[in-house]
């Protein structure tokens, strides 16, 4: 086995034309004829057989780097996280809540404009009332329910800070 190291190695080169791939590509062919050694028939050539495992293993390497994506400064892997879902979950049932509290009148003008997507104008020709009531009531709504949500700031968007630090730190003090 030993002795067809260097004629391996010349292949393997030929086949990924860098000579630390090849060195590599030798090594993985080694171990793998070393772990199936009883696969190998007695009296059969063994520099083919070797050949060919360095051959399947080539493609076998391309073909699964063909679906990898080099990420050695994790800045893919950064893009696709998440937080975790349950946040949102809790901070949606709480709005329901808030939201159900408000002034029927309040909590009307504030869907139309902020969920539904209608103008103050059209807000107001819904409810039948003026641009400036519509425009008072969604201030009032908006201030009730960041008093209702504890809301002070655009700091409280998005996940804590304990849970933003663990997911932030899950990809710096991997190692690469």
């Amino acid at each position: 086995m030993l002795k067809t190291v260097p004629s391996l190695r010349a292949f393997a080169v030929s086949l990924c034309g860098h000579q630390d791939l090849a060195d590599d590509l030798v090594q993985d062919t080694i171990m793998k004829a070393w772990a199936k050694q009883e696969s190998f028939a007695e009296g059969t050539n063994i520099k083919a057989w070797l050949f060919t495992i360095l051959r399947n293993e080539f493609y076998s390497q391309m073909r699964k780097s063909g679906r990898e994506i080099q990420d050695t400064d994790n800045a893919f892997t950064e893009r696709m996280s998440t937080h975790p879902s349950q946040y949102g979950a809790m901070d949606l049932r709480d709005f329901r809540k808030a939201l159900n509290r408000l002034p029927d009148d309040q909590r009307e003008a504030i869907i139309l404009v902020g969920a539904s997507g209608f103008s103050y104008e059209e807000a107001a020709e819904i409810c039948n009332c003026a641009i400036g009531t519509i425009k008072s009531r969604i201030a009032r709504a908006r201030g009730k329910l960041q008093e209702m949500l504890d809301i002070k700031g655009e700091a409280d968007f998005g996940p804590d800070a304990n849970s933003a630090a663990v997911i932030g730190s899950a990809f710096i003090s991997r190692p690469a």
